[in-house]
C-alpha cells in the first residue's frame, strides 16, 4: 500500500495541550515519523474545559452541547486548528501534501456503559477551515457495537513495538489524566484497558491546594509520605476487580480518602496510588511483562517514575528512552488512526475494547 501523510492531534484528559505529529505510513507496519509539537492552554480556556466536563456528566445525547459545552467546542476547533496551521508553517508542511488530520477531539464523558462517549471538537468546521480532509470520531462506532471505545492506542503501539524489533512481551503505559496500558506478545492481538486515574487526581488535588494545576516534577509528593490507611481504602475501588477490557471517565475517582492529609503527604499518596493501580493491571495480564515503557505527561513526573518502578518491580522506561516521544505518543497514534481508518482498516479489537469483532471507526469530513 503506498504511504499516506497524516497530521495527528491529541487533546487529553489532563486538558494541559493540544499535541501536533506528522506521521507518514501506509497504516500497517510501514512507519516514517516526522516533527512533534504541542499547543498549550492557557488557564482561562482550562477552566472552560472543566465546566464543559461538570456540563457533560448531565448528559444524554452525545449530540446535544448545552452551556458551557457550545463554547467549549468551539474553542476545541479553533485551538486545533491554530496548531496545525503554526505547525504547518513551522516545519514547511505544504498543505497540499497532508493527505489527513486525525482529529480525537476532547474527551468530556465517557461512561461506554450507557453508550454514551462524547468527544467535543467539530470535525466538519476543521476540514473546512484547514483544507485538508479530517478523520473525527473515532471512539463512537466502537461504543456503538458494544465496546468500551478505550483505549484507541493500542494498535499504534503495538506498531512501533514490532517496528523497533523489541523484544516481547512487554507492556507500555500511558500516564496521562486517564492511565491505560497495552500488553504486546508474539501471535496474538494486544491487549489494552485503562488502569486507573494516572495524572487526574494529583492534578486536581495540586489546582484545587495550590492553584497550580499538576505536581512540577513531584516535588510535593517527594516531600511526603503515603498514607498506608488511605492508599488502601482507594484500592478498594471495583473498577479494580474487574476483568478487562475495561476504560474509565476521568472522573471515575474520588480524592475524598486524602482530604485530611497534609497537601504533600496528600501527593504522595496519589501517586502511589497511581503506581499500585497500574500494578494491579499488570496483575490481569495473561503473562508478566519483561519491561514496562512509560509515555504520556507522567514521564515528567520523576517521583512517579521512581515509585512505579518501585511497585512494579522491574525495568521501567521513557519512550524517549527509545528514541519515541513520551509526549507527543498519542498524537502520532491519532495520524496513524486516521490512515487505518481511511482504509477501513481495524482501529479496536476485542481485546483491546471489548468489541465483537476488530472494528474500524470514524468519521471522514472532506472540505
Amino acid at each position: 500500500m503506498p504511504l499516506l501523510r497524516a497530521i495527528g492531534l491529541m487533546s487529553g484528559t489532563s486538558m494541559d495541550a493540544v499535541d501536533v505529529a506528522f506521521v507518514e505510513t501506509d497504516g500497517a507496519s510501514a512507519l516514517n515519523l516526522g516533527p512533534t509539537g504541542a499547543r498549550r492552554y492557557v488557564e482561562s480556556e482550562r477552566a472552560l474545559l472543566r465546566a464543559a466536563v461538570a456540563q457533560a456528566a448531565h448528559l444524554n445525547d452525545r449530540a446535544a452541547r448545552p452551556g458551557a459545552l457550545a463554547d467549549a467546542e468551539t474553542l476545541v476547533t479553533d485551538r486545533h486548528a491554530e496548531c496545525v496551521e503554526t505547525f504547518m508553517r513551522d516545519h514547511s508542511i505544504d498543505r497540499a501534501s497532508v493527505d489527513f488530520i486525525g482529529f480525537h477531539g476532547q474527551t468530556v464523558l465517557h461512561k461506554p456503559q450507557r453508550g454514551l462517549t462524547v468527544q467535543i471538537g467539530d470535525g466538519a468546521a476543521l476540514a473546512r477551515r484547514l483544507r485538508i480532509p479530517v478523520v473525527a470520531d473515532m471512539r463512537a462506532a466502537d461504543v456503538a457495537a458494544g465496546g468500551e471505545g478505550a483505549p484507541l492506542v493500542p494498535v499504534w503501539h503495538e506498531a512501533l513495538a514490532k517496528a523497533a524489533g523489541l523484544e516481547l512481551p512487554l507492556a507500555i503505559v500511558n500516564l496521562g489524566g486517564v492511565g491505560n496500558l497495552t500488553f504486546i506478545a508474539h501471535d496474538r492481538y494486544p491487549i489494552a484497558f485503562d488502569t486507573g486515574p494516572a495524572n487526574a487526581l494529583i492534578d486536581d488535588l495540586m489546582l484545587e491546594r495550590t492553584g497550580v494545576a499538576c505536581d512540577i516534577h513531584g516535588a510535593q509528593a517527594a516531600l511526603g509520605e503515603t498514607d498506608e490507611d488511605a492508599l488502601a481504602e482507594l484500592l478498594t475501588h471495583p473498577y479494580f476487580h474487574a476483568p478487562a477490557p475495561k476504560s474509565l471517565d476521568r472522573n471515575s475517582f474520588s480524592r475524598a480518602a486524602v482530604a485530611g492529609l497534609e497537601t504533600k503527604h496528600a501527593a504522595a499518596t496519589l501517586t502511589a496510588f497511581t503506581a499500585h493501580s497500574i500494578a494491579k493491571a499488570f496483575a490481569l495480564l495473561p503473562q508478566r511483562p519483561g519491561r514496562a515503557i512509560i509515555c504520556g505527561g507522567g514521564t515528567r513526573n520523576p517521583t512517579l517514575m521512581r515509585v512505579l518502578a518501585e511497585v512494579l518491580r522491574m525495568p521501567v522506561a521513557s519512550a524517549d528512552d527509545l528514541g519515541w516521544s513520551a509526549d507527543s505518543m498519542e498524537a502520532q497514534a491519532f495520524a496513524y488512526l486516521a490512515v487505518r481508518a481511511a482504509r477501513g482498516l481495524p482501529l479496536t479489537f476485542p481485546t483491546t475494547t471489548g468489541a465483537p469483532a476488530p472494528m474500524t471507526g470514524g468519521v471522514i469530513h472532506r472540505p
